[in-house]
């Protein structure tokens, strides 16, 4: 009898624990500090196993799929990428991390941002892979929140459905096209245009909306760890510069390194890549 109560007490915290982090699937790979990876705007966590492979024997690497991104499960939250982060954070305390890094890649990276500025005491370094703390900004750097909220081309249910409207037929052949000017290789570029066909399309929508209606510029201030942002060439060196140094101008610590790469950094310039990790993580 107490072997039956033994097994039906482990199988509640097991869906317990399930039901508390529904925002996001995670694996947990290696030994060490922890790191958690956050990849970008439909994508699988997978867009990580090179990095994990190079991280994994000093690190303790959890990689986060999010919600309805790839084959991971949607939530029906309202605000799914507030849900995102507040559900990391509870994960941070429940496993009793000491000071995560976080890597996050577009999306990815805004989310780190978010982290940070939310619970700066919580982690330790980021690094922001060709992200910035408000997209909508990048071409207009007077936008607001408000004014973009005001703009009826980012009506969240409007853009909902226009993804739910979106033909299967022919999708990953012209995701594929689209994802060439993100990454230069087509096998990758296929794998990616995989990933987006197989998210669910409300959360495709509505995640997209999200991020381009929240400012995190003044937010930023407030993060008290070292920042390494990766930025990809905005048609020349200069002008991605620009750009970053504009979006990121109140983050206190930061270091800005432009990437002879399209968006997908790690994709197409890995050894570089690695080497900036690297010599960032290891610098005291």
């Amino acid at each position: 009898m107490k072997k039956v109560i033994y097994t039906f007490a482990l199988l509640f915290m097991f869906f317990f624990s399930f039901s508390q982090y529904s925002a996001f699937e995670v694996k947990v790979t290696g030994s060490g500090q922890p790191i958690i990876l956050i990849p970008g705007y439909s994508c699988s966590g997978a867009v990580w196993n090179e990095t994990v492979e190079h991280l994994k024997d000093n690190y303790k690497l959890y990689v986060l799929t999010l919600a309805g991104f790839s084959t991971a499960r949607p939530i029906q939250n309202e605000e799914i990428l507030a849900t995102v982060k507040d559900q990391i954070i509870q994960y941070v305390k429940d496993q009793n991390m000491q000071k995560p890094i976080l890597i996050g890649h577009s999306l990815g990276a805004f989310m780190a941002l978010w982290l940070e500025s939310s619970a700066p005491d919580l982690f330790g370094k980021a690094i922001c892979v060709d992200g910035v703390p408000f997209i909508s900004a990048i071409g207009n750097p007077n936008a607001t929140e408000e004014s973009v909220k005001s703009n009826p081309q980012f009506d969240k249910a409007t853009t909902i459905k226009n993804f739910e409207n979106l033909p299967n037929e022919n999708y990953v052949e012209n995701m594929t096209g689209a994802m060439l000017y993100q990454v230069s290789d087509s096998i990758r570029a296929k794998e990616i245009a995989t990933w987006s066909f197989q998210s669910d399309r409300r959360t495709l929508g509505s995640t997209i909306i999200e991020m381009a209606t929240t400012d995190l510029r003044d937010d930023i201030a407030k993060i008290k760890s070292p920042v390494l942002v990766l930025t990809s060439i905005f048609g020349t060196k200069e002008a991605s510069e620009k750009v970053y140094n504009t979006q990121y101008a109140l983050l206190p610590n930061k270091t800005i390194k432009v990437a002879d790469s399209k968006h997908f950094i790690m994709y197409d310039v890995p050894e570089w890549f690695y080497q900036q990790v690297d010599e960032f993580l290891n610098a005291k």
